[in-house]
């Protein structure tokens, strides 16, 4: 397959690994001025914009929208449903390259066109719940905050918070180290995200956390 994604080249490593050197990549940024041509030309497109625009007016391939900071059902909100297949997809650095894509659709008779997608590209999909945040950037980034809190009260250090999510829960990384390989304001984005949608507490980013967004800062691990 040629599979075309618009604002995922910090991905690009994730992608290729994930889906395989059997399919070709054509990593665009949003500023190109031949995304109509070069979109004719993929078998499926992935578009990471915060409020993606690939959107057709006749049958096409499937697209995949970045939907941790909203739900399909919002992209479409008062626009025309597409006539292809649309899927939401978790594109959070680290969160791609897992053994089951974590997908959503818009309509129900589009199930069979995600199964076909995903057998050629060789991966195994489940399907979840059209909501913001999907499944586990919900889990990720609570936890993240959480840990923010108990750094912010100066219970533990960032090194003893990490070691501890490793060695207790089995986690692949800590909370912190977590954070930056996500990057820390895609994590506050999401969580903001997630707040908006719900109102619930556990999604309200902590202060330390926001604070580091906007200095654009990292954990020191």
């Amino acid at each position: 397959m040629h599979l075309f994604i618009v604002e995922g080249q910090h991905l690009e490593t994730e992608f290729r690994h994930k889906f395989g050197p059997q399919h070709t990549y054509d990593f665009c940024p949003a500023a190109a001025a031949d995304l109509t041509g070069r979109l004719a030309a993929a078998d499926a497109a992935f578009d990471l914009r915060p409020w993606p625009e690939l959107h057709y007016e006749q049958p096409r391939q499937p697209l995949f929208y970045d939907t941790t900071c909203q739900s399909l059902a919002q992209i479409f909100h008062n626009e025309k449903p597409p006539f292809g297949p649309v899927f939401g997809l978790c594109l959070l650095p680290t969160l791609l390259d897992r053994k089951y894509l974590e997908v959503s659709i818009l309509r129900e008779e589009h199930v069979a066109d995600l199964t076909d997608t995903c057998q050629k590209l060789n991966t195994e999909y489940r399907l979840v719940t059209d909501r913001v945040g999907l499944v586990t950037p919900r889990v990720v980034c609570m936890i993240i905050n959480e840990a923010c809190y108990t750094l912010q009260e100066g219970t533990a250090s960032v090194r003893d918070i990490d070691l501890g999510m490793k060695l207790g829960t089995n986690y692949p990384r800590g909370p912190f180290d977590w954070a930056n390989a996500i990057g820390v304001s895609r994590v506050y984005e999401t969580l903001e995200a997630l707040y908006h949608d719900t109102h619930e507490e556990r999604y309200k980013a902590c202060p330390l956390l926001k604070a580091m967004h906007l200095r654009g800062e990292s954990f020191a691990l």
